[in-house]
């Protein structure tokens, strides 16, 4: 079973990603902001992370360069989605940029969602 990590501070949007990605038979673990991500991280692996762009303590932006940089590679490979409510406010290039595979504009399209998470960890 793909493990995927959500870093997203609104519980109702985390709600619904775990919802839908369970269904699909992901193991969905969640938390908070961008520190959070880094220290589920070390303790463990993941296939993928949807990162919010827009979290307390540390952003998606800052938190996908942290972990392009970290010291163990397979992990800095991880595969990235950014979730962003501003759109406008950053290009693709920014985001690949900072690291990111792809992204999903909210309000999040749920199809679009699984279909991304499913082409980035077969």
């Amino acid at each position: 079973m793909k493990k995927v990590l959500i870093a997203e501070d609104s519980s109702v949007i985390q709600n619904l990603a775990k919802k839908i990605l369970e269904f699909q038979n992901f193991e969905i673990h969640s938390v908070k902001n961008g520190q959070q991500v880094l220290d589920a991280l070390e303790k463990e692996d993941f296939d993928i992370i949807l990162l919010d762009i827009n979290m307390p303590v540390m952003d998606g932006m800052e938190c996908a360069k942290a972990v392009r940089s970290l010291k163990d590679e397979a992990k800095a490979k991880i595969p990235m989605i950014a979730i962003t409510g501003n759109a406008r406010n950053y290009s693709m290039e920014d985001f690949k940029e900072a690291g990111f595979d792809d992204m999903l504009a909210k309000p999040l399209n749920f199809d679009a969602l699984v279909a991304q998470v499913k082409s980035l960890t077969e």
